[in-house]
């Protein structure tokens, strides 16, 4: 048996929806099991020993005619049995279809429903604490058999040596073992899945005075500029706790630092997925027009927590649709201040932040 699973565009999408390979590895041990992705995104599934073969998609070259047709002729070359389009949209169901595979899955939707032989309808609440985005996931396998698990947690296979040389590279830095060390997500994919920086200011500022940790800030150096800025709107004792110039100069490196870190607290994004698969604690802020139900991943209440608007003022985004919330994004944001998010913020910490005896988390 041959089997491709296709997930394109985004990172955490990609990450999360690794899970199929672990699950379709112990089903069928001896069956070849492929990837299609974006190429950016390799990095997060790199090592991972449950995939014999990635397939690389290039926007640039394989969005063209020429390009599109050639690619589309490498996927009907591998001849796969099964197809299972997690990313399920015209050009992935596009790419399904050609593949000329005898059993093709994916979800369910009116445009796309004859591309596949076998389509399955969103589940609209989660059965487990792993979160729809994990059971809407696995939910596909029952195309092959009834008898796969409703969940499975994403993994992150780092090598020993890319977390020693992170190690290393905090050690230079002056940040001892045994120091806490958050990791901070201070930027989302878009602006309008940002948290203010004048708000994350703030969260940076109480993180330090309630546990004096060491914070590292997640970002890559075309958005430097903004984390300057960031930076400025800290008060100083802050600002001297904060590592500006250790971060991931690579996708693989940042999640090797992040693996060393206490927790991630940030916006809600492939960043705080990423942690997750490495157990990493995680507090996330999650946009005005995104879903939490969707996306809140094996959230305990301890070890990973999150914070949206409707938590607190349910009213402000009644009856809109995601396109209204996100025109205004920051307006909402803008609701969601950080006097709000403390309590949680600090329970968190109780729960994951080794604590000074001289100076508790009240």
């Amino acid at each position: 048996m041959k089997i491709l699973v296709i997930q394109q565009k985004m990172i955490g999408d990609v990450l999360t929806s690794s899970i199929l390979f672990e699950a379709l590895r112990k089903r069928y041990p001896t069956a070849e099991l492929h990837y299609l992705i974006h190429k950016h995104t390799l990095p997060v599934v790199e090592h991972n020993v449950n995939i014999d073969k990635f397939i690389l998609f290039d926007p640039e070259k394989d969005e063209k005619v020429p390009g599109l047709f050639s690619f589309l002729k490498q996927v009907r070359a591998e001849n796969y049995t099964v197809v299972i389009d997690v990313y399920s949209k015209i050009n992935s169901a596009v790419i399904t279809a050609f593949s000329g595979a005898e059993r093709r899955i994916s979800y369910k939707k009116w445009y796309t429903k004859h591309f596949y032989t076998h389509t399955f309808r969103l589940k609209k609440s989660a059965e487990t604490g792993a979160g729809l985005a994990i059971e809407n996931r696995m939910l596909l396998l029952q195309g092959l058999s009834s008898k796969f698990p409703k969940e499975i947690k994403p993994k992150i296979y780092l090598t020993e040596a890319e977390k020693n040389s992170a190690q290393v590279l905090l050690q230079q830095a002056g940040i001892e073992p045994g120091q806490p060390l958050i990791m901070c997500g201070i930027l989302g994919s878009s602006p309008a899945k940002t948290y203010p920086l004048p708000y994350m200011a703030r969260v940076l500022d109480h993180l330090v005075e309630k546990t004096e940790a060491r914070l590292l800030l997640n970002y890559i150096p075309k958005q430097k500029k903004e984390a300057e800025d960031l930076l400025k709107l800290c008060q100083p004792k802050t600002r001297k706790n904060i590592f500006f110039e250790v971060f991931g100069k690579s996708l693989r490196e940042f999640m090797a630092i992040t693996s060393h870190c206490d927790a991630l607290v940030g916006n809600e994004g492939g960043a705080v997925n990423m942690a997750k698969a490495m157990n990493v604690p995680t507090f996330s802020i999650f946009s005005p027009q995104i879903k939490k139900e969707n996306w809140s991943i094996y959230e305990d209440g301890k070890q990973n927590v999150s914070v949206h608007l409707n938590d607190f003022n349910p009213e402000a985004l009644n009856r809109l649709k995601k396109k209204e919330i996100a025109k205004k994004s920051y307006q909402f944001y803008e609701l969601l201040t950080p006097n709000l998010i403390f309590a949680p913020l600090d329970k968190f910490l109780k729960n994951t932040i080794k604590q000074d005896p001289n100076k508790q988390i009240i």
